[in-house]
């Protein structure tokens, strides 16, 4: 049966959810329709025929949980110690480029719940807000970050960090060319953009997000525009110049090169094999996202969740492990915690949050999680999350068998965008 990520729809609201945002998904309505279709299909796309994208998930529901009885859990401790510091929740908020685009407040809007909240916000290298601004909400931080061809560019970003306090830099190594998102074409959210009547109209009919783009805070890649001096007042030029430094020859010596360079803890986001992870790990990286980049890069790779156990068993128990991708619920933090990560982070849904209430809405989002995680190890008799092990979930079928394409393949998500 078509998932609503692999066909471009949402799933049916419960009538007494009506005007409650309840939960992730409750967000992700409210967020399709405050947001021009463009936009909205640039959030929620992913590549190819986006089965990674709607595998992410999917593979959660595969996990059963197998609860304790009889344990006293009137007291619920969901602390997670990450990267030798302690958080009050094992959740991270993953970077995501260019949050101006879902509301007028942006990055500083997550950054500023992620405080409030005591959870680590990541950074964006494609941000549209500052690292120093970001820096001054004043919670904890990590600046995610390329090896881009200028290497002096690389350098200065993480100088920029460092003399703005942040708690970690994080890596990203799976773009050594940008993936086939066709939703984008499909949509016109190209560069430069080639919108129809059809998207234009669509955006005509968004006043709330039209407004602040014209009138609000300037849309740019704030971060790189100073770099490219010579296309710095054109907006499209200066994105067509981070296309021209995403490097393709980047390989395990830029890692030690970059290792050399910082003193904080070291992050590799885009790891998805064990070997690949045991290597990060041999050359000085305290922590690891298992990430396919919210299926938006390889369509086709396993969704993180699945290479999880086999990561942990082969680089052991030290190691922060952040799995990256699908986390949607507070039992899948549970069933990622049991099959041996540190925390889960989080991308789309915050944006959810963030489309559909600003600030206050990505709060909602870490809050809802929160509960759900804090109700979920009641039930399964976890007052903490060193009392969840591999004992506690079995998978229905082995991962292999689950990611077969025996099956007819869905219809593409192209095909709900076009119509």
């Amino acid at each position: 049966m078509p998932t609503p990520a692999s066909t471009g729809s949402l799933p049916p609201r419960p009538p007494r959810f009506a005007g409650v945002a309840r939960n992730i998904a409750d967000f992700e309505r409210r967020a399709s329709k405050r947001l021009p279709r463009p936009i909205w299909h640039f959030l929620q796309g992913g590549a190819d025929d986006e089965w990674s994208l709607a595998r992410n998930s999917d593979a959660f529901d595969e996990i059963r949980l197998i609860p304790d009885v009889l344990v006293d859990v009137s007291r619920i401790d969901p602390s997670a110690h990450i990267l030798g510091r302690e958080f009050p929740l094992p959740l991270v908020l993953a970077p995501t480029g260019m949050s101006l685009l879902f509301h007028q407040e942006g990055e500083m809007a997550v950054a500023r719940a992620a405080a409030s909240a005591g959870i680590l916000y990541g950074l964006s290298t494609m941000a549209t807000t500052t690292i120093e601004a970001v820096a001054a909400a004043n919670g904890p931080r990590m600046l995610q970050l390329y090896c881009f061809r200028d290497r002096g560019l690389t350098l200065e970003l993480l100088n920029r960090a460092s003399a703005s306090g942040y708690d970690a830099l994080c890596l990203t190594v799976d773009t050594p060319v940008a993936g086939n998102r066709e939703r984008d074409f499909a949509t016109g959210m190209t560069l430069p953009p080639r919108f129809s009547i059809r998207s234009l109209l669509d955006f005509a009919r968004h006043p709330r997000w039209v407004l602040p783009k014209l009138f609000g805070q300037r849309f740019d890649l704030c971060n790189i525009v100073n770099y490219a001096p010579s296309v710095r007042t054109k907006r499209f030029a200066v994105i067509d110049y981070v296309n021209s430094q995403m490097d393709r020859s980047v390989c395990w010596k830029d890692l030690e090169w970059l290792r050399d360079r910082w003193v904080g803890s070291l992050l590799i986001k885009g790891v998805n094999s064990p070997q690949d992870a045991k290597q990060a790990v041999d050359l000085g990286c305290e922590g690891l996202m298992i990430s396919n980049h919210g299926g938006r890069q390889l369509d086709g790779v396993a969704a993180p969740i699945e290479q999880l156990p086999a990561i942990r068993d082969h680089i052991g128990a030290r190691t922060t492990i952040i799995l990256d991708g699908g986390t949607r619920r507070g039992t899948h933090i549970l069933k990622a915690i049991a099959l041996g990560a540190t925390a889960c982070s989080i991308g789309r849904p915050y944006l959810f949050g963030l489309a559909a209430d600003g600030e206050r809405g990505v709060g909602r989002v870490i809050s809802i999680l929160r509960e759900e995680l804090e109700r979920g190890m009641a039930l399964m008799g976890c007052p903490t999350l060193s009392s969840i092990s591999a004992r506690h979930v079995r998978i229905a079928q082995p991962f292999s068998a689950c990611a077969s394409h025996e099956s007819v393949p869905e219809p593409s998500p192209l095909q709900s965008v076009i119509a």
